[in-house]
């Protein structure tokens, strides 16, 4: 079933968004032209628990909805980043001034695989301790909140995690904590 990518052509690029226009070949010989395809660097985000056991939100204004809603920590991996780990521990650790004992990688996402090139990688990050304040990028504005596990759990109840790939991270984090009940 897979296509076979004949030529391609790239329409735009900035810093972390890439148009590519393609022209595919299908199995059975027709062509497919143009076929778009959004090129992101990969991304990271974590199901955050404090010490105490609080889960980390983050509520923040999101332009593309014209909304401000709550999200879990994540972000770009970035080049630097010798890992997805230490990408999430970055982010973290600037988003919310917390660090972690550890980190289990639950699994990965896609956003939309018939257009966009790259996943979400989540995982279970515990053991949190606040040792810096946030360390935001220019277009970032965060407030940090600490939540318990009913709270969180109204929140995905009452469909208040709008951001899909966060509410599949909590959704793995939550089972591999043995919090859902099949």
């Amino acid at each position: 079933m897979n296509w076979k990518t004949i030529a391609s052509e790239y329409l735009f690029k900035d810093l972390w968004f890439t148009v590519r226009k393609d022209r595919c070949v299908k199995p059975d010989g027709s062509v497919v032209d143009p076929y778009y395809v959004y090129e992101f660097p990969e991304w990271v985000t974590a199901v955050a628990l404090t010490e105490d056991g609080k889960f980390i939100f983050e509520k923040q204004y999101r332009h593309a909805l014209g909304l401000t809603m709550m999200e879990i920590p994540g972000g770009c991996v970035d080049k630097e980043d010798k890992s997805l780990e230490d990408a999430i521990a970055r982010e973290l650790k600037e988003e919310t001034g917390y660090v972690f004992n550890s980190f289990e990688y639950l699994g990965k996402t896609s956003a939309n695989p018939s257009t966009n090139s790259n996943l979400m990688h989540f995982y279970l990050a515990t053991g949190g301790k606040k040792v810096a304040e946030q360390a935001l990028d220019q277009n970032e504005d965060i407030e940090v909140y600490l939540l318990d596990l009913e709270e969180v759990k109204q929140l995905l109840k009452s469909n208040k995690i709008v951001q899909s790939m966060h509410a599949t991270a909590l959704f793995y984090a939550l089972n591999r904590l043995g919090h859902l009940h099949y």
